[in-house]
C-alpha cells in the first residue's frame, strides 16, 4: 500500500496532541484551523482510518493514533534534527557529532582525529559516549549516537559492522619489569606473573579468555579493575603488568611503561565501525566517519612499517 503524506501533516498531529486543541495547534502552527483540520482530514484518508476522537472539548487518540504516535513522533524529530544538522553544516555555523566507542579502541587515536578535524570544520563540536561493548551498540541502535567504534558489532541485527583493523593483545610492563628485557614474551611467561586485568563481564576480557581457552592458557590475575585504562596505573607504579589491546596503549616512548608483543598464539580482536542498518549519515557525521577511516588506515600502515 502506497501512503502518501507530508512532514507538515506529521508535524500537525504532533502539536495537536501536544497542545489538545486544534485552535492552538494552527496559532502554533501559523496556519489558519480550517487549513490544519485539512491536513489531518487528508492524512488519516491517506492511512485510511482515523487517528483523532474529537469533542467539542477535547481532542483524544483513536486505537490506532495511540499505536502510531511513537513512530510518528521519532519520524519527525529525526527530520527536525537531520534538518537541523544539514542547514547548520551549510552555513559552517556548528553541528555535533556523537560518536559511541569503547574506551580501549579510542582512548588515544580518537583525540588524534578529532583535533585534524576540527582544523578543518572548528564550529563542529562532540559528543563521545565512552561505554561497553554492549551499551556501545545499543547507542548506536537507538540513534543515540551517529556511528561508533567496536569490537562485537556483527552480533546486533539492527547495525551493520565494518572491520577496520585487527588490534593485537600486548604486554604492557614497568620498564624495569624482568620481561622488558626480552624482544617478544611468550603467554606462558606470563603463568608466574602478577597481571592486572578487567573484570570477567568486560568485552575485553571475556573475548581474551575465550581465545586463550582455546589454547588452554590460564592467566593469574592478581588485579581486577573496570577498565583497562587503569590497569596502567598499576603498571607505573610496578604493581604487575598488563596484558591489553595494543591501542590501549600509550602512544611513543612512554617514561615508565614499555609494550611486548604477544605470541604463541597470536591473539586479537577486530575494530570497526558500527553503523544503524539502512541508517543515514548527516554531512557532518558523515565527513568525520570518512577521515577517521582515513587516518585508522593510516595509522595501520605505519604500525605495519
Amino acid at each position: 500500500m502506497r501512503i502518501n503524506c507530508e512532514i507538515l501533516d506529521l508535524k500537525a498531529f504532533v502539536t495537536i496532541l501536544d497542545l489538545g486543541s486544534f485552535s492552538r495547534a494552527a496559532e502554533q502552527l501559523n496556519i489558519s484551523q480550517p487549513a490544519l483540520s485539512r491536513r489531518m482530514r487528508a492524512l488519516e484518508a491517506s492511512l485510511g482510518t482515523p487517528l483523532l476522537e474529537r469533542t467539542t472539548r477535547h481532542v483524544r487518540l483513536s486505537t490506532v493514533g495511540r499505536t502510531l504516535e511513537p513512530f510518528v513522533r521519532r519520524m519527525v524529530d529525526d527530520f527536525e534534527e537531520t534538518f537541523a544538522a544539514v542547514s547548520e553544516f551549510g552555513q559552517q555555523t556548528g553541528g555535533v557529532v556523537t560518536i559511541a566507542c569503547v574506551p580501549t579502541a579510542a582512548f588515544y587515536f580518537l583525540p588524534r582525529v578529532i583535533s585534524a578535524y576540527n582544523q578543518l570544520f572548528p564550529d563542529i563540536r562532540f559528543r563521545i559516549l565512552d561505554l561497553s561493548a554492549d551499551p556501545a551498540l545499543d547507542a548506536v541502535a537507538r540513534g543515540d549516537a551517529d556511528f561508533g567504534v567496536n569490537f562485537v558489532g556483527a552480533s546486533h541485527e539492527y547495525v551493520t559492522f565494518t572491520p577496520l583493523i585487527d588490534d593485537p593483545f600486548v604486554l604492557a610492563c614497568h620498564r624495569n619489569h624482568a620481561l622488558a628485557r626480552k624482544r617478544k614474551v611468550r603467554w606462558s611467561d606470563l603463568e608466574k606473573t602478577a597481571l592486572v586485568g578487567v573484570g570477567r563481564a568486560s568485552g575485553n576480557r571475556m573475548l581474551l579468555d575465550s581465545m586463550l581457552g582455546r589454547h588452554k592458557i590460564h592467566l593469574k590475575w592478581s588485579y581486577e579493575v573496570n577498565h583497562l585504562s587503569m590497569s596502567l596505573g598499576f603498571v607505573e607504579a610496578g604493581l604487575g603488568a598488563s596484558v591489553l589491546p595494543r591501542l590501549a596503549t600509550p602512544q611513543g616512548n612512554h617514561p615508565l611503561i614499555v609494550t611486548k608483543p604477544l605470541t604463541d598464539p597470536l591473539v586479537s580482536r577486530t575494530i570497526g565501525l558500527v553503523e544503524r542498518l539502512h541508517g543515514r549519515l548527516a554531512p557532518p557525521a558523515q565527513r568525520f566517519r570518512d577521515l577517521l577511516v582515513e587516518s585508522w588506515q593510516g595509522q595501520t600502515g605505519e604500525r605495519a612499517a
